[in-house]
């Protein structure tokens, strides 16, 4: 894997978090989690429903308080650091979206801007630039003047990678990216995650497709929902024996192409 150039402070793990505890309702999901989520890396994060993946991310993004334990951006402690701090360092695609205000694609994306425009000031050309750009990205070039009630919801779900490629964060946190996307565009928006990687940024993505996962991430993440939790390069995590402990279903493996695939039977 090549990663370009980074400054000291981004050589470090971007994203690390350290006897992390989290729990909603009462409930422990995730206990002692110790992670570092490094300049260059993809990390996947699998579970069943309801085991925590998504309180994870919102955790490590500082929008879910954690039982115990403590995350760290660029070694700064994320519950410290002023929110348009955090987000001018770290982006977060939700897994569900809300448009409860009309605007166009274009003026969605350029929300992704925000943290970087100073306050009594207006986006200038090249935020707007960035802004199309994104837009690009993702297949939504030319759609710029649409309503966004007007979209897909495969094309609204890139429109909210578009909006986080647009605030160029240096941690990127998403919250099942591929969720409404058809097999050609999952492939499209993972391979672009890949290259934010690749390209020294930070990556950590929930999702379903055990496939997907082997195929971009370097590292994985497994959550049981009891607490439990798995880390570690990719390979020697997706088994077998240990979906099969996740998901609770018997998954099988067969190499096709120096790709591993697993499926259920």
């Amino acid at each position: 894997m090549t990663t370009g150039a980074r400054s000291a402070e981004q050589v470090s793990p971007s994203l690390a978090c350290r006897g992390l505890r989290v729990s909603i309702a009462g409930r422990l999901l995730v206990d002692r989690l110790d992670l570092d989520i490094g300049s260059g890396s993809m990390l996947g994060v699998l579970g069943r429903n309801g085991s925590g993946k998504t309180t994870t991310l919102h955790t490590l993004a500082g929008l879910h308080p954690p039982s115990a334990g403590q995350v760290e951006l660029c070694g700064e402690s994320v519950a410290g650091l002023p929110r348009r701090r955090v987000a001018r360092r770290l982006g977060l695609m939700l897994q569900h979206q809300e448009d409860p205000f009309p605007s166009t694609v274009l003026e969605t994306a350029m929300a992704g801007r925000h943290p970087h425009i100073d306050m009594w000031r207006w986006e200038s050309q090249a935020d707007l630039e960035t802004a199309r750009q994104a837009l690009g990205e993702v297949g939504l070039g030319g759609l710029e003047d649409r309503m966004v009630d007007t979209l897909s919801g495969g094309e609204r779900r890139r429109l909210s990678l578009a909006t986080l490629l647009a605030q160029t964060p240096d941690v990127y946190l998403l919250d099942e990216p591929t969720n409404h996307l058809d097999p050609a565009y999952e492939r499209k928006v993972m391979g672009r995650l890949r290259q934010l990687a690749d390209a020294g940024r930070s990556v950590a993505a929930s999702m379903h497709d055990v496939n997907l996962a082997s195929r971009f991430c370097d590292r994985c993440l497994l959550l049981f929902g009891d607490g439990s939790w798995r880390e570690g390069p990719t390979g020697e995590i997706l088994t077998e024996e240990t979906l099969s402990r996740l998901y609770r279903i018997r998954m099988h493996r067969i190499e096709w192409q120096d790709e591993s695939l697993f499926f259920t039977a």
